[in-house]
């Protein structure tokens, strides 16, 4: 998907692209899954995938995917699943797909979170890890807004962020997400109440202090049947 976004993300750290790139800019890409891992970034995937509870037979779409490490982890813990990772950066998924080399049922497609290029109830899951703070407002509501639309009744979105009930006892990270504007939409009830308006059944699964990321929270919402 080629078309432009002008209005998707800002210009982040002098890219001019209208996506923001998997690493903030592109010549930092090399170095983004070794910063990942340093974040704890497996951990959080693992505990993701579980609580999506994956199935053979269903179809799972990843939005924001990156260079792909969810997405492939989520393959290999349910192999009868198809999987598609999602993402309008087309370095992090050159990235994505060599990691998926030799698996079956796994591809990598460029699409804007916003701007879904699938049909309507197409998915039994939708997966966003890290994702959505990177977001404005508008773009965040519309994205959840594509959730909905492609996921069939009765199925579920799982989100793992930065955000929730977060504190100043949440440590220097923390405190430094509470006044961080581009983290503002994530914080309290504010994932659940934008899943709430895109027309989703939202629940709080698990919210933890995360000692490089400040506070994490997971989040189930669940199509109405």
């Amino acid at each position: 998907m080629t078309k432009n976004h002008p209005h998707s993300v800002v210009h982040a750290m002098g890219n001019r692209h209208d996506y923001l790139p998997a690493a903030g800019r592109d010549a930092l890409l090399p170095g983004y899954d070794l910063l990942t891992r340093l974040l704890g970034m497996r951990k959080l995937h693992e505990t993701l995938v579980a609580q999506a509870e994956l199935a053979s037979g269903q179809r799972v779409l990843e939005i924001g995917c990156g260079t792909g490490n969810l997405t492939v982890r989520a393959k290999r813990a349910q192999p009868g699943a198809e999987l598609i990772g999602s993402d309008p950066d087309p370095l992090a998924l050159a990235r994505a797909e060599r990691k998926a080399n030799g698996l079956s049922g796994i591809r990598f497609e460029r699409g804007y979170a916003q701007e879904l290029p699938y049909p309507d109830q197409e998915f039994d899951r939708v997966l966003s890890a890290m994702m959505l703070h990177h977001l404005s407002i508008d773009i965040k509501s519309a994205a959840l807004a594509e959730a909905h639309r492609v996921l069939r009744p009765g199925a579920s979105l799982h989100i793992v962020d930065v955000g929730g009930p977060v504190t100043a006892d949440d440590g220097l990270v923390a405190r430094l997400m509470l006044h961080n504007h581009h983290v503002a939409d994530n914080l309290g009830d504010g994932i659940p109440q934008l899943l709430r308006t895109a027309g989703f059944d939202a629940a709080v699964v698990a919210s933890q202090r995360h000692r490089r990321l400040g506070r994490v929270t997971y989040y189930r919402a669940t199509r109405p049947s």
